[in-house]
C-alpha cells in the first residue's frame, strides 16, 4: 500500500505542477483534465509496480519488458502527447505524424515542465525541459511543425525564464498569432 500511496502522491504532484502551469496561461480545462487516465487500472496499477519516485514508472515497464502497456494506454488518451497525432498516410501508406492543436501543444510544455520538477526536486531549472528534450530521440518522430514549435518554446524557457515564455504563450500561442517564422512567410 505504501508504493501506491506514493504513486498517487507523484501523479498528483505532477498534475497540480500542471493545472498551475495551464491556469497560469488560461488554459483552465486542460488544466483540470491533464493525465487523467494516469488513475485508470491500466496505468495506475503499472505505476505502482514500478514506481521509484525518480523517473516515469513507464521506463521501468519499458525496461522490463521492452515496451510498456501503460504508456501505449497513456498516449491514446491524452492529446498533449504528440504521438497521439499519428494516423495512416493515404500517400505513404504509413504512421506519420499529424499537426497538434496549439492548446495541446502548451499543455504538452506545460506536462514536460512538470515531469521535470517533479522527478528532478531541487535540481529543476528552467533548462530541465529543454536538456531532457535534446536527450530524446522523439523529435525525428515528432509533424516538423510541431518539432520547430516545441523547439522554440522550450528554448524561450531555457533562456528566457518562466515568466516570459507563459506570457508569451498566453499573448501569442493561445490566440493563434503567428511564430516568429510564420511572419516572416506573411511577409
Amino acid at each position: 500500500m505504501n508504493r501506491a500511496w506514493r504513486h498517487f502522491c507523484t501523479i498528483t504532484h505532477h498534475k497540480r505542477l500542471v493545472l498551475q502551469g495551464c491556469f497560469r496561461v488560461g488554459l483552465y480545462w486542460q488544466g483540470i483534465t491533464h493525465d487523467l487516465s494516469k488513475f485508470s487500472p491500466a496505468e495506475f496499477c503499472v505505476g505502482i509496480r514500478y514506481w521509484t519516485g525518480k523517473r516515469s514508472p513507464n521506463a521501468g515497464e519499458r525496461q522490463e519488458k521492452g515496451y510498456s502497456t501503460a504508456w501505449m494506454h497513456h498516449k491514446g488518451r491524452n492529446r498533449h502527447h504528440w504521438e497521439y497525432w499519428t494516423d495512416l498516410s493515404m500517400e505513404t501508406k504509413r504512421y506519420e505524424s499529424c499537426p497538434m492543436p496549439r492548446k495541446y501543444l502548451v499543455e504538452m510544455v506545460m506536462d514536460r515542465r512538470a515531469a521535470c520538477m517533479t522527478y528532478q526536486g531541487d535540481a529543476y531549472t528552467d533548462a530541465s525541459s529543454w536538456e531532457y528534450y535534446e536527450r530524446s530521440r522523439e523529435r525525428s518522430n515528432m509533424h516538423p511543425e510541431l518539432q520547430r514549435q516545441l523547439e522554440f518554446l522550450l528554448l524561450m524557457l531555457r533562456d528566457e525564464g518562466e515568466d516570459k515564455t507563459f506570457r508569451y504563450i498566453k499573448d501569442i500561442v493561445l490566440k493563434g498569432k503567428p511564430f516568429p517564422w510564420e511572419q516572416e512567410r506573411e511577409e
